[in-house]
């Protein structure tokens, strides 16, 4: 049976997301007239996706690829990054409110009006 795709088309499609994350993403910054921010965040779509995809590979080549130990790894690996981005997302959130004059008091009907 053949494969859908191959690991060298896969290979070229991890690039292709490398290259054309940070011009969709400096065009969403175009639209939303904040082409740095866009830009920023594609580079950071692209560029992670890619070193993900590496690591992912790497370690499916060390330890096999229908192997417990590797679906354990993997999972650890994708929980700490995910823990990692929400924290991080997190402080980003308050430090932005914390600048823009917000209170954080819990009063949610308060902070509309």
């Amino acid at each position: 049976m053949k494969e859908l795709i191959d690991p060298h088309q896969a290979h070229l499609l991890m690039l292709g997301i490398l290259l054309l994350a940070p011009l969709i993403g400096l065009g969403w910054g175009l639209v939303a007239k904040r082409p740095p921010f866009g830009l920023a965040v594609g580079l950071v779509v692209g560029v992670g996706n890619y070193a993900l995809w590496t690591l992912y590979n790497a370690i499916t080549q060390k330890l096999g690829l229908d192997t417990v130990a590797n679906l354990l790894v993997n999972l650890g690996l994708f929980i700490a990054i995910g823990i990692a981005f929400g924290v991080g997302a997190g402080i980003y959130a308050a430090r932005k409110q914390t600048t823009q004059g917000g209170t954080d008091n819990g009063d949610v009907a308060g902070d509309r009006q």
